[in-house]
């Protein structure tokens, strides 16, 4: 059946679900809030649920996506496909999701894959909703009411490069409905729970009167991230000459396995009584509280660096290699490609440039710019 948007135009949709489908990391997920943020501004008052298809069920990112203030619900199922297979669990769920979430427009962010297309499709039989995807090989946009062109076409209409930037892409499948990005970024706020450990942590350090405080993530600790870690000594380096030209406290941040590269950043680093290592000591719920602490969160390229830019922290990103398609362009943020302790005059005097932004503490406590 053939639908179009102009039951939209007096009338927003109450409820609209989006389907994803691909890497759990928070990067990844978090860099949709873009999408999720524009969703709002287009349909004023209206819920957002996402179902979230993935390999990894149980990831560490799913607390904090839950937990989103642009969210109505998040449910994930897995789409691992050993066994005896992964359509009936998911023909089940889509029946589930359509009953609990009512949806009146339905949205595949996904170019590629059989899983959403069908699963899209069906879910627009069951409700009657308005379905979207990406017409991104010929007859894909058959299975919906309306379909945008594919990523291709669209990056090239928008003069964009290819890949395209990972939060610009679930504004593909967002073109049918006319709805751009203009520079949305990406977006998170801190829970009680953040806020809680953000004054534990401050009273850890001797309360908020003394020095600024830094964030550093070295990060990039699973085995297909290491290569994205910057090397330590252009870190190390780093922060020995921001200490030259001003006074702060240093908190390092860390999953559990990444304890033994902060230790190896302490030893190299010295000053370890100015040095906290919180590797460990949070989820990425507490994590948000640390990151909005900071004066300025130093990242690698991996999750608390996308973190630390949704929550408008000044963010210096260290890539190892350019990597464009994981840069955000705000103006909180500066991306730097550091391959080696040359680098390191370029990432300190853009730290500087970053210290600069005026800030002023919100009510939860988060750093934001002034404007």
């Amino acid at each position: 059946m053939f639908h179009n948007t102009a039951r939209f135009e007096k009338s927003p949709p109450r409820n609209v679900l989006l389907l994803k489908g691909h890497s759990a990391g928070i990067g990844d997920l978090l860099r949709s809030s873009a999408a999720w943020r524009a969703l709002h501004n287009r349909f004023p008052g209206t819920r957002l649920h996402v179902w979230f298809l993935t390999k990894d069920p149980g990831y560490p990112s799913e607390k904090l996506i839950a937990q989103h203030h642009l969210l109505s619900t998040f449910q994930v199922s897995d789409k691992r496909t050993e066994g005896r297979g992964v359509w009936p669990a998911l023909l089940r769920g889509a029946r589930r999701i359509a009953r609990e979430t009512q949806p009146e427009l339905i949205i595949d962010c996904e170019p590629n894959g059989l899983r959403t297309t069908v699963l899209t499709w069906l879910l627009g039989r069951l409700t009657n909703a308005l379905t979207v995807g990406i017409a991104q090989v010929p007859t894909r946009g058959w299975f919906y009411g309306i379909a945008s062109p594919s990523a291709r076409e669209y990056a090239q209409r928008h003069g964009y490069p290819a890949p395209l930037e990972y939060a610009e892409r679930d504004f593909v499948a967002l073109a049918a409905l006319g709805i751009e990005r203009n520079g949305t970024s990406i977006e998170l706020r801190e829970s009680p729970e953040g806020k809680d450990f953000r004054e534990r942590l401050y009273a850890r350090l001797g309360g908020l009167s003394g020095p600024p405080l830094l964030g550093l993530n070295i990060g990039c600790g699973t085995p297909d991230a290491v290569w994205k870690r910057p090397d330590l000594d252009v870190l190390v380096q780093l922060v020995r000459e921001l200490r030259r030209r001003l006074p702060f406290r240093l908190v390092l941040t860390g999953a559990p396995f990444e304890k033994e590269i902060n230790s190896q950043f302490r030893a190299l680093c010295g000053n370890g009584d100015q040095v906290v290592d919180l590797a460990g000591e949070t989820d990425l719920v507490q994590l948000v509280g640390v990151i909005s602490a900071c004066r300025l969160f130093i990242s690698s390229d991996s999750g608390p660096y996308h973190m630390s830019v949704a929550l408008r922290v000044p963010t210096l990103a260290v890539f190892r290699f350019q990597n464009t398609e994981h840069y955000h362009h705000h103006d909180w943020v500066e991306c730097q490609v550091a391959p080696d302790a040359q680098s390191v005059p370029a990432l300190a005097a853009a730290a500087e440039r970053l210290l600069q932004i005026p800030v002023s503490l919100s009510g939860s406590g988060a750093a934001s710019r002034v404007t």
